[in-house]
């Protein structure tokens, strides 16, 4: 199966599928069906990606409303930070990362007005 440029291939579907919440099936079997997860988190990573505004997905991903409605109900529910950890700790498990090496800084350092090009004031002295 083929896939755009910013759609999961099968390999990293199977990777990441099962963070996702199982969808609740009706009894009654009235409603439309639903859009598959993955079609719709395709859709999420368009925009992602692109950089465009939700009203630009194209169609095959479903209503631009749907998209980010889902969206943000799995941002809500933490399902991309179960992601990031999923592949995060596959990443390890597979020796591509060390967490010996991981750090942050946080260091900021503000430079002087006069740094960044602003012109001096005339008449002040320094006490």
């Amino acid at each position: 199966m083929s896939h755009g440029r910013y759609e999961l291939s099968q390999r990293q579907w199977e990777l990441i599928g099962e963070e996702l919440p199982q969808p609740v099936s009706r009894e009654d079997g009235k409603g439309r069906p639903s859009r598959s997860d993955r079609e719709l988190l395709n859709g999420i990573f368009w925009i992602l990606c692109s950089g465009s505004p939700w009203r630009d997905l194209p169609d095959k991903y479903g209503p631009w409303q749907t998209v980010y409605d889902r969206f943000r109900k799995w941002q809500g529910l933490g399902v991309f930070e179960r992601i990031l950890s999923r592949l995060r700790l596959r990443l390890q498990q597979d020796g591509y990362l060390d967490l010996n090496t991981w750090f942050v800084d946080a260091t900021i350092n503000r430079a002087h007005k006069a740094a960044a090009g602003a012109k001096k004031k005339k008449g002040l002295t320094r006490p």
